[in-house]
């Protein structure tokens, strides 16, 4: 089975295309009010009819994939508004109303008026995605001429005026350290949500390619592996071995990196244990509370799958500054 990865809509729009398909990309440029997905979502449409990604929840999809073959009919480019209310809002996972500014782009400019991204930007924007290095498209709305940067640490995705700038970040990675029941659940959520997986795990029973298909594996200790992989503010460590030898060398690699989250799997009393044996390597109390353990947020979870969902849960509230609170609410919509 195939997973879906919804951060990987610029390396499918390549593949489609030298693979010979008609390809536009759409991109949600601008938002008001309660939009499903925020700006920076993308959608690639195929001639075929083939999509593959989202830029809302419902009905503003359907226009967005009819104006995409336009596009690659005409090779030209749109910048589309959707005001949406009522019933439609509803519909689309807009329950409180609200517009969505949508680009759709057509790859290549040997159609019609020429107007596409050209593949050799796509294809700098997928190289540079597959080396972890951030990059900033910026296109005019208007003349529709385009170009790349390297970003500052100010550059963010969005509109102003009619320059549209997307920043590429290195899409997100989760290495897991322990080919354990645990990991077989939480790789395809986290492969669903958008991160790539690396497993690693010096024992050879363990971590296999029957148990853990299509994953990148590597039968070693952490501290073998992690220097050559690197380490960046894009990835989260979640240890599940329960063997020292595995778990502490992944740790401390990450806490000596700038990672945005580390887990760790075990009681009460193991994460004390845990704690005690870093605070004898010279760690500080600080340090160590860059490590969330037992990992996961506390739903009550039972077995592996369930301890794969908390994990995830914490992860996506870490990643997006969630509170991680129950979101209720007596109103349909808070205003």
């Amino acid at each position: 089975m195939q997973t879906i990865q919804f951060d990987k809509i610029p390396e499918q729009a390549l593949s489609w295309h030298l693979a010979g398909r008609k390809v536009a990309i759409a991109t949600v440029v601008a938002t008001w009010g309660s939009a499903p997905r925020p700006v920076g979502s993308q959608m690639v449409v195929a001639s075929d009819g083939a999509i593959e990604g989202s830029v809302s929840g419902g009905c503003v999809e359907g226009a967005v994939v009819i104006a995409a073959q336009d596009a690659l009919t005409d090779g030209k480019p749109r910048l589309l508004t959707f005001g949406v209310s009522g019933d439609d809002a509803f519909s689309a996972g807009l329950a409180c109303g609200g517009e969505i500014r949508v680009l759709v782009e057509p790859v290549g400019n040997e159609i019609g008026a020429g107007q596409g991204i050209p593949v050799v930007l796509l294809e700098e924007i997928v190289a540079a995605r597959a080396t972890r290095r951030p990059i900033l498209y910026l296109i005019d709305t208007e003349s529709w001429i385009r170009d790349l940067k390297r970003p500052d640490n100010t550059a963010k995705t969005g509109i102003e005026g009619v320059v549209f700038t997307h920043l590429h970040e290195a899409p997100l990675r989760l290495i897991i350290a322990g080919a354990v029941h645990v990991a077989q659940a939480l790789i395809p959520m986290a492969q669903i949500v958008g991160y790539d997986v690396v497993l690693i795990d010096p024992r050879g029973a363990f971590a296999t390619e029957d148990r853990f298909p299509g994953v990148t594996l590597h039968e070693d200790y952490p501290d073998d592996i992690l220097p050559q992989i690197g380490l960046d503010r894009r990835t989260a460590i979640v240890t599940l071995a329960h063997d020292p030898k595995i778990d502490d060398p992944a740790i401390e690699a990450g806490l000596g990196s700038d990672v945005f989250y580390i887990g760790c799997l075990g009681s009460s009393r193991t994460q004390d244990e845990r704690w005690a044996r870093l605070l004898a390597r010279g760690y500080d109390d600080g340090q160590l509370k860059r490590i969330h353990g037992p990992v996961g947020l506390d739903i009550g979870s039972v077995g592996p799958a369930e301890i794969a969902v908390s994990i995830m849960a914490e992860l996506v509230a870490k990643q997006r500054a969630g509170t991680a609170r129950p979101r209720m609410s007596t109103r349909l919509c808070d205003r």
